[in-house]
């Protein structure tokens, strides 16, 4: 079992920046992939970024790719999503997500996580 807590959302202006966390516990962080997923009203949940157990590859959604950057402090149990230039169509639901039978190549499918967090409000304001 793993248990996922994020916190960090709120409401920012376009251009500016904002950093999320999110929490894990339950099994060692450091044995699986995590990923960052939103959902804004009206809209599937999608895929925003993923980051490997060890932090050696990461992975990005091409609309934020540039913007966004994901990491992990496996010694604080923490995986981060720092998002530089926010835009309007970010505001979104944001969840942390854990996948430990480790399957990179399916990072950008919602169903391969199978774990997930509360998720954390992120509104921008034109």
């Amino acid at each position: 079992q793993v248990q996922l807590v994020e916190s960090g959302g709120g409401l920012v202006q376009a251009g500016d920046s904002l950093r999320v966390s999110c929490v894990a516990s339950g099994r060692p962080f450091s044995t699986y992939h995590m990923g960052w997923f939103r959902q804004a009203p009206g809209k599937e949940r999608e895929f925003v970024a993923a980051i490997m157990w060890s932090g050696t590859a990461t992975d990005y959604a091409q609309p934020v790719r540039g913007r966004f950057t994901i990491s992990r402090d496996n010694a604080k149990n923490t995986l981060y999503l720092r998002m530089n230039s926010l835009k309007p169509e970010d505001t979104a639901v944001y969840y942390c997500a854990a996948d430990p039978q480790s399957r990179w190549s399916l990072r950008a499918r919602v169903d391969a996580w199978q774990y997930w967090g509360q998720g954390t409000q992120v509104t921008v304001s034109s």
